[in-house]
């Protein structure tokens, strides 16, 4: 039982992250004419921000099931 109270705070910890990584303040840090790569600093934020949230879910839920 104590496994999926950490499991499901988890969970809930990632999606308060995403809503901080896409909230108005920080992606407004991020427009701006500079460039990573040749790819606009906004976007990369964005992709970034948003593979990480994938990577840290993965690792959520892989890490409750041992």
């Amino acid at each position: 039982m104590a496994n999926r109270t950490l499991w499901a705070q988890r969970l809930v910890a990632l999606f308060l992250l995403g809503c901080l990584l896409f909230s108005y303040p920080l992606l407004a840090l991020f427009d701006s004419r500079g460039e990573v790569f040749g790819i606009p600093l906004l976007f990369a934020y964005l992709f970034g921000a948003w593979a990480l949230l994938i990577v840290l879910m993965i690792w959520a839920i892989e890490g409750s099931r041992r």
